[in-house]
């Protein structure tokens, strides 16, 4: 090989090699290092398995570039949190415990609210990531 070829050959692998990395860490799901609960179809079975599973959802359309999806997630959680808290009777967390409800209701709506406000171009990674980690760990305690 030339110098030329051998440039060229390093500069394809080092390009291969970080798309690669890109590519696997675009698809990593963050929750994955929590604790793992039994799952149906990739959802939690538990009480805020849906949830997160939406938020989750969400935040991997935005790390994917696909603003608009993770806005229209975002905003299915956010009705879909509302509803269940309005006609989820006796056992809704806004009657068993006011206080966890609205702690787990704000984290939410900071998450989802980055998402929403930037359905044409990404959030500030640092700000949707700590909304979205913030946002699982005020779940974990519901569950």
């Amino acid at each position: 090989m030339t110098g030329r070829s051998t440039g060229i050959y390093v500069q394809n692998f080092v390009s291969a090699f970080l798309s690669t990395l890109m590519f696997a860490l675009l698809f990593a799901n963050p929750a994955a290092a929590q604790t793992k609960a039994p799952q149906s179809a990739g959802v939690d079975n538990t009480k805020m398995g849906p949830y997160r599973a939406l938020a989750t959802l969400a935040f991997n359309a935005s790390l994917k570039g696909d603003n608009a999806t993770a806005a229209t997630l975002a905003k299915i959680l956010e009705r879909t949190w509302d509803k269940s808290e309005d006609y989820g009777g006796d056992t809704a967390l806004s009657k068993t415990n006011k206080k966890l409800f609205d702690e787990i209701d704000k984290a939410m709506d900071q998450f989802v609210g980055l998402l929403v406000e930037h359905p044409n171009a990404a959030p500030d990674p640092a700000r949707l990531r700590a909304a979205y980690t913030n946002y699982l760990d005020k779940l974990k305690q519901a569950d």
